[in-house]
């Protein structure tokens, strides 16, 4: 098969899929792995698909308004996520004042935390608790109860943010794209991680690679602005952008 009927064909597989992986990809063209991967890093480049870890999304599919629950987050990429968020854990020192923030990656974060000389601040509820349960000191942000991920927002939160100078704090996202920097689904929510993110002296945002090239509505900060930690970084046009740190 000549390259063009490669790129034509591996099109038409997205636009009915939106998704797919290598190893589907060289099934369905009867073609090497390396072949794809390259077939695939030329598509990227030329603005036909964006290239993903394992396999390639369509243009199309890079917005993104829906916002899974807990549940559902912590059931995609666990190993991946996993390994972020030993990488993010091992960078807390003691005297440390920490933010975290809500979401499926920072919360297998607490699982690796060592350092009992830090303190924590965070507005998941599933944080806190897994926090005090270890014996770390920790505060909650006060206000309003966002069912669906977990995670305190509103005025009050805002309100008690602006009391804190944090050394660092890791963030979870739902966006990552050069153009539209860390988004987010919903507007309160966006709001308290921005706030939250420009009090600290070191930001740190816990990504898995599906996040990449992606957009959400609300953009809650620019991509230069914290160092993001991933398991593997395919689209390494990002470290033009801001510090990436890979998962170990």
């Amino acid at each position: 098969m000549l390259t063009e009927e490669r790129y034509a064909t591996i099109l038409r597989i997205l636009e009915e899929k939106r998704a797919v992986t290598v190893l589907e990809l060289t099934k369905a063209l009867h073609a090497s792995e390396s072949t794809i991967r390259r077939d695939l890093t030329a598509l990227h480049k030329s603005g036909r698909l964006y290239k993903v870890y394992g396999g390639a999304t369509s243009i199309s599919n890079n917005y993104s308004s829906v916002e899974n629950d807990m549940k559902t987050k912590n059931d995609l990429y666990p190993e991946e996520k996993i390994a972020i968020a030993r990488r993010a854990a091992g960078m807390i020192k003691r005297k440390d004042f920490v933010y975290i923030d809500a979401g499926s990656t920072t919360l297998h974060m607490i699982d690796f935390l060592q350092e009992p000389g830090a303190v924590y601040v965070t507005n998941g509820i599933s944080h806190a608790a897994r926090l005090a349960a270890k014996g770390f000191r920790v505060f909650i942000l006060g206000g309003e109860i966002k069912a669906v991920t977990e995670a305190v927002v509103g005025t009050e939160a805002l309100n008690h943010l602006r009391a804190y100078n944090f050394t660092k704090g890791f963030f979870g996202t739902n966006g990552i794209s050069m153009k539209s920097g860390f988004s987010t689904p919903d507007s309160s929510e966006g709001i308290i991680k921005g706030a939250a993110l420009s009090r600290c002296t070191h930001a740190f945002v816990l990504a898995d690679h599906s996040k990449f090239n992606k957009i959400a509505p609300i953009t809650f900060a620019s991509i230069s602005s914290a160092t993001i930690i991933t398991g593997q970084l395919e689209d390494r046009k990002y470290r033009d952008y801001t510090t990436i740190l890979e998962g170990e």
